[in-house]
């Protein structure tokens, strides 16, 4: 059963300080105040996520961050007077009451205004007053306040409010010329008829209904706003239209990012063609253009090993299996992959100098058996005796070479540490062993280092998968970043690579729920950290259309179609903008990047797509402006086609590299 007051606990320590709330009597009122007893029943065990929940009358109760957000906002401290305009379950009096020494509360619904007022009865919250009535009229005959509260948008500060702070009092209110377009605003009374105004970025609230506010048909009266831009209109008007994928203009959209030394290229899920295509011409371009000779991409190296031999046009390894055979296949094995892998092998053919032709790696950790092989197979040719001592060695593991998951649960009670220091001596004597297998065979010896590295990190990340938290995630993407440099490094000091991953792997964490609530780290914040402004972040996303992932892991592959993006998403304000399908290069814009620095979700589909639970499985809290440099936009995709018998070209043996 959940523990609540520890699940409270967590929410304070998790969602408001490390996002920055800093006032202590905020947090301290917060961890006393049982969120739980003001959501629906039902949701209880909802309570401390920091996400709004439904309540009666179709309103909401708020996220946490934001209600401690406005009340920091609003400077209060005890023995203040408070209005708060919009009770809803009663939750952010309730906080505030703990502070100051008056609540005054007014809620236009009455059945809400009525069970706010019986829990704070039954919480013994005795200094709260509520009312049922206008709120954009405020509560004169309580005024004058040291600070208003308003949890609903108007289209501005209604004056009557305003003509209620005492001097020195704040309000805090979501404005916005649309019901649903609004910034956070803080107007502070510095006089008698004067007042400041500070911008605190974009939020999403209820309309607010009222005489000063909005009418119940939404439509804008009462208090004029000079019309700016919406955030949709300022999108269309930066975005530069993306022409069709074989026209050379699409990939010299990109040329701005020819001189970095790495870029990365994201995908909002595994599964759909306009991803892999517009990666596809992007790199081309890149390596065409711009002398870039690293492709490396989410995928198991021993895997893409097999297509790297074939594009730098090597003989296979004998008895080698075809590559992707495990699960997902359709997320490398599928038309689009195998046009590019084409590309790159024709390419290759027409350059023929060895340094400059460009290799496809895989960065990923999860082929630990197909990792062992091939560690094994280099050194029963260059050292037998070697081998033979990584064969004794390896022996603890190859029971769950098959099923490797199966190693997580036995390793937790099975004295796994002489394990993983076997492997970990194993590939200390193979790097130690460098400059004599180089002079043998460079280019597999990058093959055979690489996969000795690849066990040892896949002998932990196993291990530690069933202890659950960032742990895993943060060994697989270390483990990624790692190999990344490693290929940079070993292809000399002028190389520059191309990384496809998906964009959970690409944005930099720090700037998303990965980093902030659940401290995981990614590749595109270790490759900020470590070339700076030589690394170019891309995400890729969509609105609609159908995605090829599995309900299960290990499931079938389906074609499931995509829902719309959710109406508080980027994805909707990217949607909403009217341009079908576009680059947006964000720095470019320095009120669009600050508009787009604003939390919103962003939605994430991997292998695994469950669209009945969608906003729970595929939605995170993110800053696109902070976590991309640029965004490339296509309204409606389509999932990718998996390669089959129907699709062997003629002319290659045995349709090598993918073993159809």
């Amino acid at each position: 059963m959940l523990d609540l007051p520890d699940a409270r606990n967590r929410m304070v320590e998790v969602h408001l300080s490390r996002r920055g709330i800093r006032d202590r009597e905020v947090l301290d009122a917060m961890r006393e105040v049982p969120r739980e007893a003001f959501v629906a029943p039902g949701f209880e065990e909802f309570a401390y996520e920091d996400g709004p929940l439904p309540i009666a009358e179709g309103q909401t109760i708020s996220q946490p961050y934001i209600v401690a957000l406005m009340i920091e906002m609003a400077e209060i401290g005890p023995g203040d007077h408070v209005l708060e305009v919009g009770t809803g379950s009663g939750y952010a009096a309730a906080v505030m009451s703990r502070i100051v020494e008056r609540v005054y509360t007014i809620e236009r619904h009455a059945g809400l205004a009525g069970t706010a007022r019986q829990r704070f009865e039954e919480l013994g919250y005795d200094n709260i007053e509520v009312r049922t009535g206008d709120g954009t009229k405020g509560w004169p005959d309580a005024a004058p306040f040291d600070a208003i509260l308003v949890a609903a948008g108007g289209p501005g500060a209604p004056l009557a409010l305003q003509e209620q702070l005492d001097v020195g009092g704040r309000l805090v209110i979501p404005v916005g010329d649309e019901p649903h377009d609004q910034r956070l605003l803080k107007v502070t009374r510095t006089g008698a008829a004067t007042y400041s105004e500070e911008d605190f970025g974009g939020v999403r609230f209820v309309p607010l209904i009222g005489e000063q506010g909005w009418p119940e048909s939404g439509s804008r009266i009462a208090t004029a706003r000079a019309r700016t831009r919406s955030l949709p209109e300022m999108i269309a008007a930066a975005a530069e239209p993306l022409p069709d994928f074989d026209d050379p203009a699409f990939g010299e959209l990109f040329d701005r990012f020819g001189d970095r030394r790495v870029v990365l290229l994201g995908e909002a899920s595994h599964g759909t063609s306009e991803f892999y295509r517009a990666r596809a011409a992007i790199t081309r371009r890149l390596i065409e253009k711009h002398g870039f000779t690293i492709v490396a991409v989410e995928a198991d190296w021993p895997d893409a090993a097999a297509v790297d031999r074939y594009v730098r046009r090597r003989p296979p390894r004998a008895d080698a299996d075809p590559p992707f055979q495990r699960f997902p296949t359709w997320m490398w094995r599928n038309t689009d992959v195998a046009a590019f892998v084409d590309w790159m092998r024709y390419h290759n053919e027409r350059i023929r100098i060895s340094s400059r032709l460009a290799g496809f790696y895989g960065l990923d950790i999860y082929n630990m058996g197909g990792s062992i092989a091939a560690v094994l197979q280099y050194l029963d040719r260059v050292d037998p005796q070697a081998a033979k001592i990584a064969r004794e060695r390896y022996g603890c593991l190859t029971p769950w070479q098959n099923e490797p998951s199966t190693y997580g649960r036995v390793a937790l009670t099975s004295g796994y540490e002489k394990c993983e220091e076997a492997v970990l001596e194993q590939c200390r004597e193979l790097l130690a062993k460098q400059l004599d297998y180089a002079q043998q065979d460079g280019v597999d010896f990058l093959d055979a280092t690489q996969n000795a590295r690849l066990i040892a990190s896949a002998e932990r990340y196993y291990r530690i998968m069933y202890y659950g938290g960032a742990q895993s995630w943060n060994l697989r993407d270390t483990h990624m970043f790692e190999t990344l440099e490693h290929l940079i490094e070993a292809r000399g000091p002028n190389a520059k690579a191309v990384v496809w991953a998906h964009n959970s792997h690409i944005g930099d964490a720090r700037y998303t729920e990965m980093g902030v609530v659940r401290d995981e780290v990614n590749i595109g914040q270790f490759c900020r950290q470590r070339f700076g402004d030589e690394a170019a972040l891309i995400g890729l996303s969509t609105h609609s259309g159908t995605v090829a992932a599995a309900s299960d892991w290990d499931g079938e592959m389906e074609i499931k179609r995509v829902r719309p993006s959710h109406g508080d998403s980027y994805e909707r304000l990217c949607h909403d903008c009217g341009v079908s399908r576009f680059l947006l290069d964000i720095k470019r814009d320095d009120d669009l990047r600050k508009r787009l620095s604003e939390r919103r979700l962003e939605r994430f589909i991997g292998v695994i797509y469950r669209p009945e639970t969608e906003l729970r499985s595929h939605y995170a809290d993110a800053s696109l402006a902070q976590q991309f440099d640029a965004f490339v936009w296509f309204d409606e995709t389509a999932a990718v086609t998996p390669l089959g018998p129907e699709h062997v070209g003629t002319g290659v043996p045995d349709t090598y590299p993918f073993g159809l």
